[in-house]
């Protein structure tokens, strides 16, 4: 059952690095759509990136997505999670290979750590593949660690791994 909370910005990450990621990439786009509020989706360029943790499997081309929802953290999760599903995700291997990943990075300004979710990401700030499309929804997003998207996305850029592939949406 849905709860209903006031408007909250939300900012997730969405990768793919089996099959047509591109393809894959767009169909959870338009999947969040219909979490969204109507006109609130907002689409990062694509980038290209190595594989992180598990290597033994091919580049992963990502992006973020904001958008604005009346759906509470956990439902989000939830609805994340079945679009996954929906679309051919399968959990096999920590960090594996993937039709589609999604995660929330950000609900508004919660910060909520229990068994299920962590909001803001645990690892944001130590992944140019989320930080380099953040900072194209929004430079100045303030990350946990104090830093801003921008500069912070240029500093992980800096380190490789991460290639601007263009903007399609």
């Amino acid at each position: 059952m849905s709860q209903s909370v006031d408007v909250v910005d939300v900012y997730v990450g969405l990768g793919s690095n089996i099959g047509r990621r591109l393809h894959h990439l767009s169909q959870g786009v338009q999947d969040l759509v219909d979490i969204a509020m109507p006109g609130s989706i907002r689409c990062s360029s694509l980038y290209e990136s190595d594989p992180v943790g598990y290597l033994n499997q091919d580049s992963f081309l990502n992006m973020a997505v904001s958008f604005k929802t009346h759906l509470s953290a956990h439902d989000v999760l939830e609805k994340l999670l079945k679009i996954e599903a929906a679309r051919g995700r399968v959990r096999t291997i920590r960090n594996g290979p993937r039709t589609l990943d999604l995660d929330l990075l950000f609900y508004g300004n919660s910060r909520i750590s229990d068994t299920r979710l962590q909001v803001p990401h645990p690892r944001i700030t130590e992944r140019a593949f989320v930080l380099c499309p953040l900072r194209d929804l929004d430079p100045d997003l303030l990350l946990e660690d104090g830093q801003r998207a921008g500069p912070a996305a240029e500093d992980a850029a800096q380190r490789g791994g991460i290639q601007y592939v263009g903007r399609f949406w």
